[in-house]
């Protein structure tokens, strides 16, 4: 076989390609031809661009601001007001027509003319989202929820659940108290619903009721769960989605859901990093300007010759790190799995401030008997770390600081001339390091007796364990803050231990065009919280942090231990209806019943009932051809409470007070008519607070009235809301 050669300069692919078919004489391999060809389909394909015109529409007409996207790249347009695009693409390339309100189309570029018709999502009105105990379609809902799926998240930097959410939805404000890493949140559903409990909503994950009690770490409790295991997150706002958790719904519930395993086996693996670094610094006087208002102002000058920015010198660039490995999957029909392991490593912007943390997650779910029996293994644990400054002394210093005060003398931190400490050295001896282990687990098989009718048990553990351990070393330098000239060291041990059992009866049944759903339940919740802090004073200062040193307690410094231990218990009966018509009309009704050890024998119950009642207008006769694709109008009443109160605060409280010198010893009785100071009275117990057995339930009302609509951008509402507290707790 002979082969001409042909000279080649300047000629593009596709050309050689061609003119290398052509030289192939008659004789050749039909092998030969074939692969010439081909190569020469494929690179035509991939290199031959084109220009791209068409018009997107949907059944009322033109649609502007329609997205076109060249599939697996970030090139593409939008059409204008006549619902016209121009696109440069290559044939082959497959381009991505989409619009919120739409479902997305794809088109393969075959020639330069597409004309593409946009269908309505009706995915959304038909979306599932989680109510207390249960599932119910979007479009059957009475009562205000709203969802994030694991699509619409956050990206980022992202420690807790809580910043998955913000700014993602209406009438939910989240808030960070700090910027450290894993920063306590405030985070408000639709305004303050309790004047005693504050603005924390209740979380539920994966079906497990959580507690708000204080766990020892100083920064967000939520920290344990790793937000990559999280599949959706729903708010439920209003009185009507909310009453069926009763006592500790005030001010909202945010249903955590994780993943669970699905389809074919796969193995994800995700890596992560980021570089974060003071936002904007505050303006403050730099050494000459410094020099210049003291004099201006008549002050005296302690001028040593420096020129520090403290800003600067106290902070950092922070680094984080984060991985995850994931593994999914459904065997059979019959066994699905989700497991997961993560590491987050997140510095802060001032030094000695970091977040690690170390997680693990198993979902399992396992069906039998035609699907009838069906169980849910959930199991979350975590180790976290917690590295903090001094966070209010650093900040002080950083802005009030003189700034002729060198930041280094010699080589170490200079010696500051007010007997204060340089922030620098107490970088070097304060350490507040929390280390927290947590895990929450839980089982809940399901069996549907007969036909319609399903029970299900939840029984779950949350434990958590946390040693914290502030100290100072030693530093005789100074000796005027925190008693660090003889070294200080505050070790805390907290656990905190939830037990859950719920019990639940569902029954669904369909008809015609109409649609009941019964829901009746127990629940015990049993909690647990210890606490121990030991305080030690004077050690040698030996660069040995106090936390491995001798903390025996001396006459001089004597050991402070303070320690508790709170038990509280809480017994619910709850149930709901939810009837539907034709899917146009819905009526929800909900009542709880919960019994607190917080309160006394006259008050042990609340009571917490909810009505709604919504009308699907879009889906009525005459709305056939309307613009819009969902109108919803809905209102409901309903109450909810708060047992958020000190623990045994019904009942009578004693004190036995005895010290050695002082007038603090005042738990004395004046029987000894010869006695001529308190300490000459015989010592007893007191009263310090009488019981009250009719302290009441804090009860909030809410009346909510809305329209929820969609034409061009689902999931648009109006709303008219009143909130009332009609027993607020006063103690």
């Amino acid at each position: 076989m002979k082969i001409k050669l042909y000279p080649v300069k300047i000629l593009p692919p596709v050309s050689i390609i061609t003119a290398f078919l052509l030289s192939l004489p008659p004789t050749a391999p039909l092998q030969a031809h074939a692969l010439a060809k081909q190569a020469a389909t494929a690179l035509y394909q991939t290199t031959d661009e084109i220009t791209v015109t068409g018009t997107v529409r949907d059944d009322q007409g033109a649609l502007p601001g329609a997205s076109i996207l060249i599939k697996n790249t970030n090139k593409g347009t939008t059409t204008d007001a006549n619902g016209s695009f121009r696109l440069q693409a290559n044939r082959g390339d497959v381009l991505v027509f989409s619009m919120i309100g739409y479902q997305a189309q794809e088109q393969v570029v075959g020639s330069g003319q597409i004309a593409i018709t946009l269908k309505a999502d009706t995915k959304q009105l038909n979306e599932v989202v989680v109510v207390g105990y249960g599932t119910q379609k979007r479009s059957d809902v009475t009562g205000a929820i709203a969802s994030v799926n694991s699509e619409s998240f956050n990206k980022g930097v992202v420690t807790n659940p809580g910043e998955l959410l913000q700014g993602k939805l209406a009438g939910v404000s989240i808030a960070a108290n700090s910027g450290e890493p894993g920063a306590t949140q405030d985070i408000v559903i639709r305004g303050i619903g309790s004047l005693r409990s504050g603005t924390q909503p209740l979380y539920v994950v994966d079906g497990f009721v959580l507690d708000n009690s204080a766990t020892g770490v100083p920064t967000n409790p939520l920290n344990f769960i790793n937000p990559n295991d999280i599949e959706s997150i729903d708010v439920l706002k209003d009185a009507s989605a909310t009453a069926v958790y009763g006592s500790r719904a005030s001010n909202g519930v945010v249903v955590i859901t994780t993943k669970k395993g699905k389809g074919k086996p796969q193995v994800n693996f995700s890596a992560s990093a980021a570089v974060s670094s003071i936002a904007r610094k505050i303006d403050v006087f730099d050494a000459d300007a410094f020099r210049q208002q003291v004099a201006a102002v008549g002050g005296t000058l302690q001028d040593l010759g420096g020129n520090t920015n403290w800003q600067e010198e106290l902070t950092q660039k922070g680094i984080s790190q984060n991985y995850n490995l994931s593994m999914s999957g459904a065997s059979t029909d019959n066994f699905s799995y989700y497991a997961s392991a993560g590491y987050q490593d997140q510095e802060g912007i001032l030094k000695n401030s970091r977040l690690k943390r170390y997680s693990g997650k198993l979902n399992m779910n396992q069906r039998a008997f035609n699907g009838r029996l069906n169980i849910d293994y959930n199991i979350t644990a975590s180790h976290t770390e917690n590295l903090r400054p001094e966070i209010t002394s650093t900040i002080s210093d950083m802005l009030s600081l003189n700034p002729t005060v060198p930041a280094y003398t010699n080589g170490v931190p200079s010696l500051l001339p007010t007997n204060a400490l340089n922030p620098l050295t107490r970088y070097n001896l304060y350490s507040d390091n929390a280390i927290n282990n947590r895990i929450l687990a839980n089982v809940s098989p399901s069996l549907e007796i007969v036909k319609g009718l399903t029970y299900k048990l939840n029984f779950g553990l949350d434990y958590s364990a946390t040693n914290r351990n502030q100290q100072y070393k030693p530093f005789l330098g100074v000796i005027n803050e925190s008693d660090i000239s003889n070294g200080v060291l505050d070790a805390g041990v907290n656990a905190n231990t939830n037990q859950l059992i719920e019990n639940t009866l569902n029954y669904n049944w369909n008809q015609d065009a109409h649609n009941v759903t019964v829901l009746a339940g127990h629940s015990f919740q049993k909690f647990m919280d210890e606490t121990r802090i030991s305080t030690y004073r004077g050690f040698a200062n030996n660069n040995i942090d106090p936390i491995y040193q001798d903390h025996t307690s001396t006459v001089q410094f004597p050991t402070a231990v303070n320690s508790e231990a709170i038990k509280n218990e809480l017994q619910s009966f709850f149930g709901r209806l939810n009837y539907v018509y034709a899917n146009k009309y819905m009526f929800t009704a909900t009542l709880r019943a919960d019994g607190s050890s917080k309160f006394g024998q006259n008050n042990r119950y609340g009571y917490f009932p909810s009505f709604a009642a919504g009308w699907n207008i879009s889906n009525e006769d005459f709305m056939t051809n309307s613009i819009f694709n969902n109108l919803k109008l809905r209102a409901s009443w309903g109450q909810t409470g708060n047992q958020e109160i000190p623990s045994k605060i019904t009942k009578a409280s004693y004190l036995e007070q005895r010290l050695l010198t002082g007038t603090g010893s005042t738990s004395t009785y004046p029987i000894a008519p010869n006695a001529t100071s308190l300490e000459g009275y015989p010592y007893g117990i007191i009263f310090t607070r009488l019981a009250n057995p009719d302290l009441q339930w804090e009860v909030s009302t809410q009346v909510d009235v809305g329209i929820d609509f969609a034409f061009l951008i689902p999931g648009c509402l109006v709303r008219w809301i009143i909130l009332i507290n009609n027993h607020p707790i006063y103690y």
